[in-house]
C-alpha cells in the first residue's frame, strides 16, 4: 500500500495514525516533494472509479490562486492530470493506492470498509 502525504496536513497526520493503529503496512511518500506524475494520476484515477474533482485539493491555497473553481468545470481529465503532476499540492491528500483500489481524502468508513 502506497500512502501519500503532505507531512504537515493534519488530516494526513490523522490517516497515519489511523494506519498505524490498525497494524496496516504502507510505504510514505511525501506527495510535495514527490509529487504524483500524470502517468501515476490517470492510472490511480482509472483505478479509483472516483470523479477526477476528487483527486483535487479544493480546499487549498493553491486551488484558490489558480483560480481553479472557476476553471475546473471547462478543463479535460488530460488538463487535469498535467495541472496535479505539475504541484503536489494541489492534489487531494493523503491518497492511498492498491493495486485494488484508490482512496484520496481521509473518510474513516470509506477507509475501514476498503482496508479492513
Amino acid at each position: 500500500m502506497l500512502f501519500l502525504e503532505y507531512p504537515k496536513c493534519s488530516t494526513c497526520k490523522k490517516a497515519k495514525k489511523w494506519l498505524e493503529d490498525k497494524g496496516v503496512g504502507f510505504t510514505d511518500r511525501d506527495i510535495k516533494g514527490d509529487n504524483p506524475t500524470y502517468e501515476e494520476l490517470k492510472l490511480w484515477h482509472e483505478r479509483s472509479g472516483l470523479p477526477i474533482k476528487r483527486f483535487v485539493n479544493t480546499s487549498g491555497l493553491k486551488y484558490k490562486e489558480l483560480n481553479l473553481k472557476e476553471k475546473l468545470p471547462t478543463m479535460s481529465e488530460d488538463e487535469i492530470y498535467r495541472l496535479l503532476a505539475q504541484d503536489g499540492m494541489l492534489c487531494k491528500r493523503p491518497i492511498v493506492v492498491t493495486e485494488k483500489f484508490v482512496l484520496t481524502g481521509f473518510k474513516e468508513q470509506e477507509w475501514e470498509e476498503a482496508i479492513l
